[in-house]
């Protein structure tokens, strides 16, 4: 089969789409031919050698992904041509992937591959830190960075399902019409002063995703706030001292969605109320750029422009 791999860490020229063997199915695990996958920033990540990476070189990298069952294994309740989708298998970027019985996530029949690959794994993510990692209250003030990204999007229309009043930090006019078109009440850009712009804005709880602008969050979160880190697509995040959140009575909390997919029941449970999010129009999927998994180097320079708007997604 064919796979997007690297075998040395570095920018997306150490990408290779190469042959690799298929996998070999172990008890429990079935056989799905992937329809659409999901690129993350944690994929660039993981090529940059700074996250978590399993196998050996050639490194395949994606964790996210749709497709068809194409050989149940003998797995009770799961058929040939069962759609499937899964948010945290690795070596997801191939024509094939081997996935755990307990990982799989029935696919309803009016959610397309593409939409699954576009929204598990970040309305996931949108989803713990809006009950999980902090929980929403209505009239609070919320501050989204990257509010136009993939995770961006469904926070600003999560939280304003959740009648929060929201504000944005985004990168051009073009992504703050994005993020306003959501539903957000405000939006401010990173070449603006905005710091003291939210100085004043009662903010009860930052949703940092940059991780270079931590200590900014920090500073205009209100006493007695929260700022939930759970990224750093804009580069590693600077030590804090304590005494500036002991002196606020501040919070930083970290989140990672692996702590909450932690068994069949609540990927299920979780992705069931997503897929309903999508499906009553609480949240709206913006399109998809799409690129096939040949051209992953391209999709990989594309999602680090950080001119994307909603999710990239891969079609083998």
């Amino acid at each position: 089969m064919k796979a997007l791999t690297f075998s040395q860490f570095g920018g997306p020229e150490v990408l290779e789409y190469t042959e690799v063997p298929e996998p070999l199915l172990k008890e429990g695990e079935v056989l799905v031919e992937l329809k659409a996958i999901g690129l993350n920033y944690a994929d660039v990540y993981r090529r940059q050698g700074a996250y978590h990476l399993m196998g050996d070189p050639p490194y395949i990298a994606g964790y996210e992904g749709a497709g068809v069952v194409i050989d149940a294994n003998g797995v009770d309740d799961i058929y040939t041509g069962d759609r499937v989708a899964f948010a945290d298998v690795p070596f997801a970027n191939a024509e094939l992937v081997a996935v755990p019985h307990e990982h799989l996530i029935p696919l309803p029949e009016n959610i397309s591959f593409e939409t699954a690959a576009s929204s598990l794994l970040q309305g996931l993510t949108a989803h713990y830190l809006t009950s999980d990692s902090y929980r929403i209250r209505a009239e609070e003030t919320v501050l989204i960075h990257a509010c136009a990204g993939g995770v961006g999007q469904l926070l600003v229309q999560i939280c304003k399902a959740k009648d929060a009043y929201v504000i944005g930090l985004t990168s051009s006019d073009e992504k703050r019409a994005v993020a306003l078109d959501l539903g957000a009440d405000e939006v401010f850009l990173y070449n603006e002063n905005w710091t003291e712009s939210l100085a004043s804005k009662n903010i009860a709880v930052v949703y940092e995703s940059v991780g270079t602008t931590l200590l900014q969050s920090v500073e205009v979160v209100r006493e007695g706030g929260t700022i939930v880190f759970f990224g750093f697509a804009g580069g590693a995040p600077p030590c804090i001292n304590p005494r500036l959140l002991m002196d606020g009575s501040k919070t930083i909390t970290g989140g990672d969605l692996w702590t909450y997919l932690n068994s069949k029941e609540e990927r299920i449970s979780r992705s069931a109320s997503l897929f309903d999010w999508i499906e009553t129009g609480i949240v709206s999927i913006a399109p998809s750029a799409t690129f096939a998994l040949e051209d992953g180097a391209e999709a990989h320079r594309f999602l680090e422009s950080r001119k994307s708007t909603g999710k990239i997604i891969l079609i083998p």
